[in-house]
């Protein structure tokens, strides 16, 4: 957008100060000539390879309200060095809204003594913790604790292995085993319903949601 045209914001009112090292400015209009800043600081010349180096307080335009902060390199942040162990020394709070963090070209590293997630929204749509990955989730730890209030389920489209070295311990109060055999002929147990619905999981079944067969498989 060009800042001469009709639609471009004006402000008479700017005021700044700086020099070849940065700059602070009070009601400048951004090169869109969108957005008034009402407080603009930056490092270097504006439209210098520096003026990346800045931060914004967004006073109207589409992002009235917003602060912005850019850095070409690192960004650091340090606290607590005075904070005992049980207390917040860094909060972040949305009060309304997600909080995104984004690696475009990196890791994400969480490290502490203790890690928590915490899941608390109601309904079938909140109160979840999704881990998606293109290749695997590992995890290895001395134990692994799961308990479940209803129901847990582990699907593979592929093969599954259940190995314990030492001694493998199963407890339920009906054990259900069924194989491929009833696909055809049902069992007495009436089992091919099962083997029905356990058959369509991922892109990768032979199967319909319905239990049959998919074109080309019989």
């Amino acid at each position: 957008m060009d800042r001469l045209s009709s639609t471009a914001k004006r402000n008479y009112t700017e005021v700044g100060l700086g020099n070849d090292l940065g700059h602070i400015k009070f009601g400048h209009v951004n090169q869109k000539g969108d957005v008034t800043m009402a407080v603009c600081v930056g490092v270097g010349r504006e439209g210098s390879d520096d003026s990346r180096h800045q931060l914004s307080f967004e006073s109207d335009g589409k992002r009235k309200g917003f602060t912005t902060l850019t850095t070409p390199t690192q960004f650091r942040v340090e606290c607590g060095r005075n904070c005992k162990e049980e207390e917040n020394a860094l909060n972040i709070t949305a009060q309304n809204g997600d909080i995104s963090i984004v690696s475009l070209n990196g890791k994400i590293r969480l490290s502490a003594t203790c890690i928590e997630l915490n899941a608390t929204g109601e309904g079938t749509s909140k109160g979840l913790i999704k881990l998606d990955s293109t290749e695997a989730v590992k995890v290895e730890t001395k134990k692994l604790l799961v308990n479940t209030k209803v129901i847990y389920k582990l699907v593979s489209t592929g093969t599954g292995e259940i190995v314990a070295n030492t001694a493998l311990k199963m407890y339920a109060s009906i054990v259900k085993g069924v194989t491929d055999a009833v696909k055809v002929k049902d069992s007495k147990n009436h089992h091919q319903k099962y083997q029905r619905e356990n058959m369509y999981h991922g892109s990768g079944s032979a199967y319909n949601q319905d239990g049959t067969p998919k074109h080309g498989n019989r």
